[in-house]
Protein backbone atom coordinates (compact mmCIF):
# COMPACT_ATOMS: atom_id res chain seq x y z
CA UNK A 1 0.00 0.00 0.00
CA UNK A 2 1.56 3.22 -0.89
CA UNK A 3 2.14 6.18 2.21
CA UNK A 4 -0.72 8.51 2.81
CA UNK A 5 0.07 12.01 1.78
CA UNK A 6 0.19 14.26 4.55
CA UNK A 7 -0.88 17.63 4.88
CA UNK A 8 0.99 20.84 6.42
CA UNK A 9 -1.38 20.45 9.51
CA UNK A 10 -1.05 16.78 9.74
CA UNK A 11 0.65 17.36 13.33
CA UNK A 12 -2.05 20.44 14.33
CA UNK A 13 -4.69 17.64 14.02
CA UNK A 14 -2.99 14.85 15.80
CA UNK A 15 -2.20 17.65 19.10
CA UNK A 16 -6.03 18.50 18.55
CA UNK A 17 -7.50 15.04 19.24
CA UNK A 18 -8.51 14.47 15.47
CA UNK A 19 -9.60 10.94 14.23
CA UNK A 20 -7.44 10.70 10.65
CA UNK A 21 -8.63 8.66 7.87
CA UNK A 22 -7.58 7.79 4.40
CA UNK A 23 -9.53 10.63 2.29
CA UNK A 24 -8.39 10.60 -1.55
CA UNK A 25 -5.12 9.17 -0.48
CA UNK A 26 -4.37 11.31 2.14
CA UNK A 27 -4.52 11.38 6.16
CA UNK A 28 -6.99 13.69 6.74
CA UNK A 29 -9.29 14.56 10.03
CA UNK A 30 -12.96 12.91 9.76
CA UNK A 31 -14.09 14.49 13.23
CA UNK A 32 -12.35 16.02 16.31
CA UNK A 33 -14.97 15.56 19.15
CA UNK A 34 -18.10 15.25 17.10
CA UNK A 35 -19.58 15.38 13.31
CA UNK A 36 -22.54 16.54 15.01
CA UNK A 37 -21.37 19.14 17.48
CA UNK A 38 -19.06 20.53 14.91
CA UNK A 39 -21.71 20.70 12.15
CA UNK A 40 -24.19 22.75 14.54
CA UNK A 41 -21.04 24.71 15.34
CA UNK A 42 -20.51 26.15 11.64
CA UNK A 43 -24.00 26.76 11.96
CA UNK A 44 -24.02 28.97 15.02
CA UNK A 45 -20.83 30.26 15.63
CA UNK A 46 -17.95 29.09 13.05
CA UNK A 47 -15.50 26.36 12.41
CA UNK A 48 -11.92 25.64 10.97
CA UNK A 49 -11.42 23.08 7.87
CA UNK A 50 -8.44 21.75 6.69
CA UNK A 51 -8.26 21.70 3.01
CA UNK A 52 -4.25 21.77 2.03
CA UNK A 53 -5.02 18.83 -0.05
CA UNK A 54 -6.60 20.81 -2.55
CA UNK A 55 -4.95 21.76 -5.60
CA UNK A 56 -3.32 24.69 -6.72
CA UNK A 57 -2.80 25.95 -10.36
CA UNK A 58 -0.91 28.81 -11.65
CA UNK A 59 -2.84 29.64 -15.25
CA UNK A 60 -0.27 32.72 -16.92
CA UNK A 61 0.58 33.79 -20.58
CA UNK A 62 -0.89 36.33 -22.90
CA UNK A 63 -3.86 33.56 -24.06
CA UNK A 64 -4.94 32.45 -20.25
CA UNK A 65 -7.91 33.78 -20.37
CA UNK A 66 -9.16 32.82 -23.63
CA UNK A 67 -7.27 28.66 -22.72
CA UNK A 68 -9.77 29.13 -19.78
CA UNK A 69 -12.90 30.32 -21.81
CA UNK A 70 -12.36 27.18 -23.68
CA UNK A 71 -11.34 24.43 -20.69
CA UNK A 72 -14.45 25.97 -18.54
CA UNK A 73 -18.36 25.76 -19.35
CA UNK A 74 -19.01 29.23 -17.37
CA UNK A 75 -17.71 32.10 -18.86
CA UNK A 76 -14.50 33.43 -17.78
CA UNK A 77 -14.13 36.70 -20.08
CA UNK A 78 -16.39 38.30 -17.51
CA UNK A 79 -13.89 38.21 -14.35
CA UNK A 80 -11.62 41.19 -13.22
CA UNK A 81 -8.94 41.04 -11.00
CA UNK A 82 -10.44 40.36 -7.16
CA UNK A 83 -12.79 38.19 -8.93
CA UNK A 84 -14.09 34.22 -8.26
CA UNK A 85 -15.36 31.79 -10.67
CA UNK A 86 -17.08 28.67 -10.34
CA UNK A 87 -17.33 26.21 -12.94
CA UNK A 88 -17.21 22.75 -14.36
CA UNK A 89 -14.68 21.70 -16.98
CA UNK A 90 -16.16 18.86 -18.37
CA UNK A 91 -15.41 16.27 -21.31
CA UNK A 92 -16.65 16.44 -24.77
CA UNK A 93 -19.25 14.12 -23.77
CA UNK A 94 -20.40 16.53 -21.52
CA UNK A 95 -19.78 14.57 -18.47
CA UNK A 96 -17.24 16.48 -15.76
CA UNK A 97 -13.80 16.57 -15.73
CA UNK A 98 -13.70 18.25 -12.14
CA UNK A 99 -16.16 21.32 -10.61
CA UNK A 100 -12.83 24.29 -9.72
CA UNK A 101 -12.34 28.01 -8.70
CA UNK A 102 -11.06 30.35 -11.23
CA UNK A 103 -9.06 33.37 -9.14
CA UNK A 104 -8.42 36.05 -11.52
CA UNK A 105 -5.26 38.12 -10.88
CA UNK A 106 -4.43 40.20 -13.67
CA UNK A 107 -5.22 39.90 -17.64
CA UNK A 108 -2.46 36.85 -17.59
CA UNK A 109 -2.67 35.82 -14.69
CA UNK A 110 -4.97 33.23 -12.80
CA UNK A 111 -5.25 30.47 -10.54
CA UNK A 112 -7.15 27.29 -10.13
CA UNK A 113 -8.35 25.59 -7.37
CA UNK A 114 -9.19 21.56 -8.01
CA UNK A 115 -10.34 18.75 -6.15
CA UNK A 116 -8.16 16.64 -4.33
CA UNK A 117 -8.32 13.44 -5.75
CA UNK A 118 -8.64 14.75 -9.31
CA UNK A 119 -5.07 16.12 -8.77
CA UNK A 120 -2.94 14.31 -11.19
CA UNK A 121 -6.05 13.85 -13.48
CA UNK A 122 -7.25 17.37 -13.92
CA UNK A 123 -3.02 18.56 -14.43
CA UNK A 124 -3.17 16.18 -17.42
CA UNK A 125 -6.35 17.08 -18.82
CA UNK A 126 -5.66 20.93 -18.16
CA UNK A 127 -2.66 20.41 -20.31
CA UNK A 128 -4.01 18.72 -22.70
CA UNK A 129 -6.50 21.12 -23.67
CA UNK A 130 -3.98 23.95 -23.18
CA UNK A 131 -2.12 22.89 -27.05
CA UNK A 132 -2.47 25.43 -29.71
CA UNK A 133 -2.59 28.84 -26.76
CA UNK A 134 -0.08 30.73 -25.82
CA UNK A 135 -0.25 29.56 -21.75
CA UNK A 136 1.79 28.29 -18.99
CA UNK A 137 0.19 25.94 -16.27
CA UNK A 138 2.10 25.08 -13.41
CA UNK A 139 1.25 23.11 -10.58
CA UNK A 140 1.33 24.56 -7.04
CA UNK A 141 0.08 22.15 -4.85
CA UNK A 142 2.56 21.45 -2.98
CA UNK A 143 3.80 25.25 -2.28
CA UNK A 144 0.01 26.56 -0.63
CA UNK A 145 -1.62 25.19 2.58
CA UNK A 146 -5.40 26.29 2.44
CA UNK A 147 -7.79 26.61 5.47
CA UNK A 148 -11.02 27.63 5.08
CA UNK A 149 -13.15 29.73 8.19
CA UNK A 150 -17.39 29.19 7.87
CA UNK A 151 -19.79 30.50 9.83
CA UNK A 152 -21.92 33.14 11.35
CA UNK A 153 -18.84 34.76 13.11
CA UNK A 154 -16.10 33.79 10.54
CA UNK A 155 -15.66 37.90 9.23
CA UNK A 156 -14.98 38.32 13.04
CA UNK A 157 -12.79 36.13 13.64
CA UNK A 158 -10.89 36.38 10.43
CA UNK A 159 -10.83 40.73 10.67
CA UNK A 160 -9.71 40.45 14.55
CA UNK A 161 -6.33 39.34 12.68
CA UNK A 162 -5.71 41.18 9.50
CA UNK A 163 -6.15 44.99 8.75
CA UNK A 164 -7.93 44.17 5.02
CA UNK A 165 -10.91 45.44 5.23
CA UNK A 166 -13.38 41.96 4.56
CA UNK A 167 -16.48 44.16 4.51
CA UNK A 168 -15.31 45.19 1.60
CA UNK A 169 -14.55 41.84 0.11
CA UNK A 170 -18.20 40.92 -1.89
CA UNK A 171 -19.32 37.02 -1.87
CA UNK A 172 -16.83 35.31 -4.88
CA UNK A 173 -14.20 37.46 -4.77
CA UNK A 174 -10.98 37.83 -2.94
CA UNK A 175 -7.91 40.22 -1.60
CA UNK A 176 -4.60 39.98 -1.03
CA UNK A 177 -3.25 40.53 2.65
CA UNK A 178 -1.24 39.46 6.64
CA UNK A 179 -3.96 37.59 9.10
CA UNK A 180 -1.75 36.78 11.94
CA UNK A 181 1.00 38.06 10.09
CA UNK A 182 0.97 35.88 7.25
CA UNK A 183 0.57 36.30 3.83
CA UNK A 184 -2.77 35.12 2.55
CA UNK A 185 -4.99 35.37 -0.28
CA UNK A 186 -8.31 35.90 1.05
CA UNK A 187 -10.92 34.64 -0.45
CA UNK A 188 -14.76 34.95 0.44
CA UNK A 189 -15.91 32.06 -0.74
CA UNK A 190 -16.95 28.16 0.87
CA UNK A 191 -19.02 24.70 0.42
CA UNK A 192 -21.00 24.98 3.73
CA UNK A 193 -23.65 27.23 2.80
CA UNK A 194 -22.62 30.37 5.21
CA UNK A 195 -20.06 32.71 5.05
CA UNK A 196 -16.33 32.71 5.44
CA UNK A 197 -13.03 32.53 3.77
CA UNK A 198 -10.52 30.02 2.60
CA UNK A 199 -7.27 31.30 3.33
CA UNK A 200 -4.44 29.95 0.54
CA UNK A 201 -0.87 30.74 2.25
CA UNK A 202 3.01 29.28 2.32
CA UNK A 203 2.69 25.58 3.30
CA UNK A 204 5.49 26.56 6.26
CA UNK A 205 3.14 29.05 7.76
CA UNK A 206 -0.20 26.21 8.15
CA UNK A 207 0.38 25.78 11.73
CA UNK A 208 0.76 29.15 12.64
CA UNK A 209 -1.63 30.40 10.98
CA UNK A 210 -4.23 27.16 12.39
CA UNK A 211 -3.17 28.44 15.63
CA UNK A 212 -3.80 32.25 15.57
CA UNK A 213 -7.00 31.79 14.53
CA UNK A 214 -7.91 28.96 16.82
CA UNK A 215 -6.79 31.10 19.48
CA UNK A 216 -9.24 33.75 18.00
CA UNK A 217 -12.26 31.77 17.58
CA UNK A 218 -12.39 29.55 20.17
CA UNK A 219 -13.65 32.29 22.89
CA UNK A 220 -16.76 32.86 19.83
CA UNK A 221 -17.79 29.50 19.97
CA UNK A 222 -14.93 28.68 16.86
CA UNK A 223 -14.86 24.52 16.38
CA UNK A 224 -11.88 22.63 14.57
CA UNK A 225 -14.11 20.94 11.72
CA UNK A 226 -13.34 17.24 9.84
CA UNK A 227 -14.21 16.04 6.93
CA UNK A 228 -17.55 14.35 8.50
CA UNK A 229 -19.41 17.35 9.06
CA UNK A 230 -17.97 18.86 5.49
CA UNK A 231 -20.15 16.24 3.71
CA UNK A 232 -22.86 16.70 6.20
CA UNK A 233 -23.14 20.72 5.31
CA UNK A 234 -22.13 21.03 1.80
CA UNK A 235 -25.13 18.43 1.62
CA UNK A 236 -28.06 20.60 3.66
CA UNK A 237 -26.58 23.66 1.28
CA UNK A 238 -26.90 21.57 -1.77
CA UNK A 239 -23.73 21.88 -2.90
CA UNK A 240 -22.56 18.52 -5.54
CA UNK A 241 -19.65 16.81 -4.32
CA UNK A 242 -17.57 15.03 -7.32
CA UNK A 243 -18.34 11.42 -7.73
CA UNK A 244 -21.62 11.90 -6.41
CA UNK A 245 -23.58 14.50 -7.73
CA UNK A 246 -21.50 15.13 -10.78
CA UNK A 247 -19.14 12.56 -12.30
CA UNK A 248 -18.07 11.82 -16.39
CA UNK A 249 -21.37 10.30 -16.50
CA UNK A 250 -23.42 12.98 -14.90
CA UNK A 251 -23.84 16.37 -16.90
CA UNK A 252 -23.52 20.26 -15.05
CA UNK A 253 -27.24 19.98 -16.51
CA UNK A 254 -28.29 16.70 -15.11
CA UNK A 255 -26.86 17.80 -12.25
CA UNK A 256 -28.80 20.91 -12.15
CA UNK A 257 -25.84 23.15 -12.33
CA UNK A 258 -27.31 24.58 -15.74
CA UNK A 259 -26.35 28.31 -14.60
CA UNK A 260 -22.89 27.15 -14.91
CA UNK A 261 -23.17 25.97 -18.70
CA UNK A 262 -22.98 29.77 -20.71
CA UNK A 263 -23.99 27.94 -24.20
CA UNK A 264 -23.84 31.43 -25.47
CA UNK A 265 -20.71 33.19 -24.23
CA UNK A 266 -19.55 33.27 -27.43
CA UNK A 267 -16.19 31.02 -27.06
CA UNK A 268 -16.64 27.34 -27.68
CA UNK A 269 -15.77 25.14 -24.83
CA UNK A 270 -15.04 21.59 -24.58
CA UNK A 271 -18.21 19.34 -24.21
CA UNK A 272 -20.43 22.79 -25.60
CA UNK A 273 -22.10 20.26 -28.73
CA UNK A 274 -23.25 17.89 -26.16
CA UNK A 275 -24.87 19.65 -23.32
CA UNK A 276 -26.13 22.28 -26.14
CA UNK A 277 -27.72 18.56 -27.46
CA UNK A 278 -29.06 17.70 -23.85
CA UNK A 279 -30.78 21.22 -22.91
CA UNK A 280 -31.99 20.80 -26.14
CA UNK A 281 -33.46 17.23 -25.99
CA UNK A 282 -33.80 16.99 -22.07
CA UNK A 283 -31.74 14.62 -20.46
CA UNK A 284 -33.11 11.51 -19.28
CA UNK A 285 -32.10 11.65 -16.16
CA UNK A 286 -32.27 14.12 -13.38
CA UNK A 287 -30.07 14.83 -9.52
CA UNK A 288 -32.76 15.54 -7.05
CA UNK A 289 -32.42 16.64 -3.46
CA UNK A 290 -34.86 14.95 -0.82
CA UNK A 291 -35.60 14.06 3.05
CA UNK A 292 -37.42 11.65 4.99
CA UNK A 293 -38.86 12.83 7.96
CA UNK A 294 -37.16 9.48 9.50
CA UNK A 295 -33.51 9.29 10.93
CA UNK A 296 -32.26 6.23 9.20
CA UNK A 297 -29.77 7.68 6.77
CA UNK A 298 -30.17 6.28 3.21
CA UNK A 299 -26.45 5.24 1.72
CA UNK A 300 -25.49 6.33 -1.83
CA UNK A 301 -26.02 3.52 -4.27
CA UNK A 302 -29.44 2.86 -2.51
CA UNK A 303 -32.05 2.14 -5.54
CA UNK A 304 -34.87 4.60 -5.65
CA UNK A 305 -38.27 3.29 -6.26
CA UNK A 306 -41.05 4.84 -8.74
CA UNK A 307 -44.72 4.73 -7.87
CA UNK A 308 -44.94 1.21 -9.34
CA UNK A 309 -42.01 -0.13 -6.87
CA UNK A 310 -39.88 -0.29 -10.37
CA UNK A 311 -36.54 0.97 -9.81
CA UNK A 312 -35.96 4.99 -11.51
CA UNK A 313 -32.65 5.39 -10.02
CA UNK A 314 -30.39 5.67 -7.26
CA UNK A 315 -29.01 7.54 -4.53
CA UNK A 316 -26.00 9.85 -5.05
CA UNK A 317 -25.46 10.89 -1.40
CA UNK A 318 -26.78 10.52 1.98
CA UNK A 319 -26.62 11.81 5.60
CA UNK A 320 -28.05 12.80 8.53
CA UNK A 321 -28.89 16.51 8.95
CA UNK A 322 -27.94 17.22 12.33
CA UNK A 323 -29.78 20.75 11.81
CA UNK A 324 -33.05 19.14 10.50
CA UNK A 325 -32.86 15.88 12.78
CA UNK A 326 -33.64 13.90 9.71
CA UNK A 327 -31.68 11.93 6.90
CA UNK A 328 -31.35 13.98 3.21
CA UNK A 329 -29.72 12.86 0.05
CA UNK A 330 -29.45 13.21 -3.53
CA UNK A 331 -30.56 10.79 -6.62
CA UNK A 332 -30.37 10.38 -9.96
CA UNK A 333 -33.44 9.38 -11.68
CA UNK A 334 -34.67 9.07 -14.98
CA UNK A 335 -36.20 12.48 -15.55
CA UNK A 336 -39.75 10.99 -16.52
CA UNK A 337 -40.94 10.10 -12.49
CA UNK A 338 -38.38 12.89 -10.98
CA UNK A 339 -41.59 14.64 -9.42
CA UNK A 340 -42.60 12.18 -7.36
CA UNK A 341 -43.18 10.00 -5.72
CA UNK A 342 -40.15 8.26 -4.73
CA UNK A 343 -39.21 5.54 -2.37
CA UNK A 344 -36.54 3.53 -1.31
CA UNK A 345 -36.33 0.53 0.74
CA UNK A 346 -34.22 0.68 4.42
CA UNK A 347 -33.90 -2.99 5.53
CA UNK A 348 -37.69 -4.13 4.24
CA UNK A 349 -39.13 -0.63 5.35
CA UNK A 350 -40.29 1.57 2.43
CA UNK A 351 -39.22 5.19 3.36
CA UNK A 352 -40.93 7.93 1.03
CA UNK A 353 -38.67 10.57 -0.58
CA UNK A 354 -39.77 14.18 0.11
CA UNK A 355 -37.96 16.07 -2.87
CA UNK A 356 -36.71 19.27 -1.74
CA UNK A 357 -35.48 22.43 -3.77
CA UNK A 358 -31.80 22.92 -1.28
CA UNK A 359 -30.32 24.12 0.53
CA UNK A 360 -32.61 22.53 3.52
CA UNK A 361 -31.87 25.07 5.80
CA UNK A 362 -31.71 28.93 5.82
CA UNK A 363 -28.04 29.78 5.17
CA UNK A 364 -26.71 33.13 6.11
CA UNK A 365 -24.07 34.48 3.25
CA UNK A 366 -21.71 37.17 2.93
CA UNK A 367 -23.67 40.61 1.81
Amino acid sequence: MSELKRTPLRDFHAAHGARLVDFAGWEMPVQYRSILEEHKAVRRAAGLFDVSHMGEVDVQGPEAGKFLNHLVTNDVSRLFPGRVLYSPMCYPTGGVVDDLLVYMRGAEDYFLCINAGNIDKDLAWIREQSSGFVVTITDRSADYALVAMQGPRAAQIVQSLTGAKLGLVKYYHFVEGTVAGIHCLISRTGYTGEDGFELYHAAGDAAALAEALLAAGTPLGLELVGLGARDSLRLEAGYPLYGHEITQDISPLTAGLGWTVKLDKGADFTGRAALLAEKEKGGSQKVVFFKTGDRRIVRAETPVLGPDGSVVGRVLSGTLSPMLNEAIGSALVTAAPAAGPLAVDIRGTKINLQLVKPPFVELKKSP
